[in-house]
């Protein structure tokens, strides 16, 4: 017995990595029913074998782990309406069909490829869309017995109307009407006797008391096939909500094939599972108020489905960039410090340099994790630079003044006893004073000469700290030979 209330499910097929729609689909299931407290189902659909990838239903059980989208019922915590992998339900699909050919509302078809193709290439040269032709629905029972006990290979398909109109609603796109002069006969039961994604879904959405289904709109022209199959049943069809497409540009789908990122790609990258979760959470679906950023729980408590757009949805990576920067800086410093270490791996390898330091610069100064190596690398070891670096307009810094700075700053340096951010700041600050410029005359050649960088995760304060009074001096001996060889 199925209790009355809302049952959701997500229902990927293993046959690869997962991508950006896929995850919106299984956030937007999940939200649904956890909005109602109700349940949210994994569902394997893998009745397409020639696609199966190995590995892949790893790869869905971890993405649904890291996200925090934990399923109540499915293949791994069991339920009581497995199984919940559709190969381990092959025979549930064919008895189910079986009772559709009683009722007249499916038929056997054994015609060959050869004729099939035919049919096809007859379709294409009248420029027509491909219908199966009915063929065989007036085979007698005995004709179709005698074609199984000879080893006839065949399909069963659904016994389409060909005349009236098939209407569903859609919570998001409304009324949707078809002429079932326009509807296929599509194939429930395959040659291999595996089920179509289109009829396993129809029969394990039933079974297991889905009350929302919740897929992309580039589903919303299978849906009247969808609604026939349940009135053949005489089932109540579930509540469809069709999400809108996500697209790279106003043109363009996403897709791996273009290079596109897949959730995995972007978590290598460097982004943060919950900017992604909440980032893709907004791909479609607009909340009352203008506040942006959401947990999990807050977009639980919040979600209402009837706020998903009709219009497509553009996957801006700017603006994902902007967010994930934002996780970032509102991190505790040691769980961004934890973060970071993978990324100072190989990258810095002196042991005198206080990673924490770095970190502490670093946090509100990275939007992606992967920068993180190119704007720490000059911690490890200067890197040979242009003198160019020293001339900055707003600055008004050039390789002349940037050579006196540099002049005046050293031997102020040298004679420090304590090697402080502090002291290094006070020392400077005073030779800005004494010079009569403006501070940038002699900080930013100061900084240039200690990254060799156009830009770094701190001033020249923080980075003669870190790199240390030996290491300091040195990179500025460095940068005033640089300055007198090419001045």
């Amino acid at each position: 017995m199925i209790e009355n209330k809302i049952r959701t499910r997500y229902a990927p097929s293993p046959t690869g990595y997962m991508h950006v729609g896929n995850l919106r689909t299984a956030l937007y299931a999940y939200l649904i029913a956890k909005h109602e407290n109700g349940t949210f189902i994994l569902r394997i659909e893998d009745t397409d074998q020639e696609r199966f990838v190995e590995d892949a239903v790893a790869v869905i059980y971890n993405t649904l782990k890291l996200t925090g989208l934990k399923h109540d019922e499915g293949p791994d915590v069991g339920g009581d309406f497995g199984p919940y992998i559709q190969s381990q339900r092959k025979d549930i699909y064919l008895e189910y069909a079986k009772k559709l050919v009683d009722k007249g509302e499916a038929y056997y078809c054994f015609c060959s490829k050869e004729r099939l193709d035919i049919l096809k290439a007859n379709s294409e040269a009248l420029k027509r869309t491909f219908k199966y032709d009915k063929h065989c629905i007036n085979l007698s029972k005995e004709e179709i017995e005698q074609k199984i006990a000879a080893g006839i290979p065949y399909v069963i398909r659904q016994n389409n109307p060909t005349t009236g109109v098939t209407t569903f609603e859609d919570v998001i796109y409304g009324t949707i009407s078809v002429d079932n002069s326009e509807l296929e006969d599509m194939i429930l039961i395959k040659s291999d006797g595996l089920p179509t994604y289109n009829f396993a879904n129809v029969i394990d959405d039933h079974l297991m008391g889905i009350t929302h289904v919740v897929r992309g709109c580039e589903y919303l022209s299978s849906s009247p096939k969808y609604n026939r199959l349940y009135e053949a049943f005489g089932w109540e069809p579930p509540i469809y909500v069709h999400a809108p497409r996500i697209m790279k540009d106003a043109h363009n789908k996403l897709s791996k094939r273009n290079g596109d990122a897949s959730f995995e790609d972007l978590i290598s990258k460097g982004y943060l599972k919950d900017a992604v979760l909440n980032y893709i959470a907004l791909l479609g679906w607009s909340p009352s108020s203008n506040q942006e950023m959401f947990s999990l729980d807050e977009l639980v408590k919040i979600f209402d489905y009837k706020h998903i757009n009709k219009s497509d949805a553009i996957f801006d990576s700017v603006k994902l960039k902007w967010m994930n920067g934002e996780y970032i800086k509102k991190l505790p410093l040691t769980d961004f410090h934890k973060l970071a270490l993978a990324y100072y791996d190989g990258v810095l390898k002196n042991p005198s340099i206080d990673l924490m330091k770095i970190s502490n610069l670093l946090q509100s100064r990275v939007e992606v994790l992967s920068e993180i190596p190119d704007k720490v690398d000059f911690f490890d070891e200067l890197p040979e630079y242009s003198i160019d670096l020293y001339t900055h307009k707003k600055m008004k810094t050039n390789s002349e003044n940037s050579l006196v700075s540099l002049e005046k700053s050293l031997p102020i340096l040298q004679s420090l006893d304590v090697w402080t951010f502090d002291s290094l700041q006070d020392s400077m600050m005073q030779l800005v004073q004494d010079m009569g410029v403006k501070n940038g005359i002699v900080l930013w050649p100061l900084r240039t000469a200690l990254s060799g960088k156009a830009f770094t995760p701190g001033g020249a304060f923080e980075l003669g700290e870190i790199l240390g009074k030996e290491e300091s001096l040195k990179r500025i001996e460095i940068g005033i030979q640089k300055l007198k060889m090419n001045i």
